[in-house]
């Protein structure tokens, strides 16, 4: 694999979510965290990170609401109307790229993911490894519904896995072209990579890297967001 010290680093913001579960009547990604859209946010945190361009990819028809949310943001941004999947939405975004030699996929919902951890990201990248997930260890008791009923599953081996995820983006293309060439269903950009062969490199996630999903989880993120605030120095 060629060396990618010195290439571009880009990101792949999904944002094209419609969020249902959330409410609101408004796409999620535009929903507001302490007075600005869940998008910018998390652009903001992915230039802090080492990010130099975002390809944002934005449900058809909101072209217009994105931009403005956007109009600020610290690094150049280009909108991409998302698929009808996730696994299209992201193979459109890659089309989009251009010259990059690390590429990271992050959920537009997760606005508070710290810049450690996409630097970590983009590090681990940058070593080699193919594939890099954020990851925390599983801190609830898990039971595997059985045909009987269910049982405990053993939780010290388990992450859960969180976004940015990062790769060699020459890499993540031909994963993405076999994964469609054959007709598999990925539940994310990494197992695209594990369908080819690559192996999966996890690096330490964050509890601040929260999806918000549903309402209450926008009501933790706005307290969070503002006790980080207010212990960060002025």
């Amino acid at each position: 694999m060629t060396h990618l010290s010195d290439e571009p680093v880009v990101a792949l913001v999904a944002a094209a979510g419609s969020g249902s579960r959330l409410g609101g009547g408004l796409a999620k990604a535009l929903r507001p965290l302490a007075g600005r859209a869940l998008v910018a946010r998390s652009v903001d945190q992915l230039a802090a990170g080492g990010v130099q361009r975002a390809i944002v990819i934005v449900p058809a028809g909101l072209q217009p609401e994105f931009e403005a949310a956007l109009a600020d943001v610290p690094i150049p941004c280009t909108l991409v109307v998302g698929g009808s999947e996730r696994q299209h939405s992201v193979r459109l975004g890659l089309a989009a790229v251009g010259d990059a030699g690390v590429v990271l996929v992050h959920d537009a919902a997760r606005p508070m993911v710290p810049a450690r951890v996409v630097a970590d990201v983009i590090s681990a990248v940058r070593a080699g490894h193919v594939a890099v997930v954020p990851a925390l260890p599983v801190i609830d008791s898990i039971r595997e519904v059985t045909g009987e009923g269910s049982r405990v599953v053993d939780r010290a081996a388990l992450r859960g896995v969180q976004t940015p995820q990062g790769f060699a983006y020459a890499e993540l293309v031909a994963a993405h072209e076999h994964v469609l060439a054959a007709g598999l269903e990925v539940t994310d950009d990494a197992a695209c990579c594990e369908a080819v062969g690559h192996p999966v490199h996890l690096v330490p996630g964050s509890r601040l890297a929260m999806k918000v999903t549903e309402p209450t989880d926008l009501v933790i993120a706005e307290a969070l967001w503002a006790a980080r605030q207010e212990s960060e120095p002025a």
